[in-house]
């Protein structure tokens, strides 16, 4: 059974569990590492490839119109999206496009716990979490 974790415990995991963060990403990635080895004992680090995996889908699971973040965020994370009900534009996702992504916490979560239902149907792991964003860093 996957969890959900409340921003507070995340918050909380962070401070607790401090590791060498280089910035608000390392800090975000360290809690969802310590949150994903507290969800599955077997958590040996996030994967770049699953994060790709992830991103680009598709997933039978969410809303029919949103199989994969690659429909709304584009195949190209490096490029503009559109959202696909809304027609709005959305940012990049790739780091190496918006600097800014995946820097505050509590938005970072925010985003993850509204996507991650419409695409899979159910709320993303800790690990399938820092899996994406590791991708997307890379991007």
């Amino acid at each position: 059974m996957k969890t959900v974790i409340p921003l507070a415990a995340l918050a909380a995991v962070s401070f607790a569990h401090p590791a060498p963060a280089e910035g608000p990403r390392d800090a975000i990635l360290a809690a969802y590492a310590a949150a994903a080895a507290a969800e599955s004992p077997s958590f040996a680090g996030f994967s770049a490839e699953r994060g790709r995996a992830l991103y680009l889908g598709p997933h039978t699971g969410g809303k029919p119109e949103t199989p994969a973040c690659a429909t709304c965020h584009t195949p190209d994370p490096r490029a503009r999206g559109r959202h696909v009900g809304t027609g709005r534009g959305i940012e990049p996702m790739a780091v190496s496009a918006s600097p800014t992504r995946f820097t505050d916490a509590a938005d970072v979560e925010k985003r993850f716990s509204r996507d991650c239902p419409a695409v899979l149907g159910r709320p993303c792991s800790a690990a399938e979490k820092g899996d994406v964003i590791t991708w997307l860093a890379q991007q």
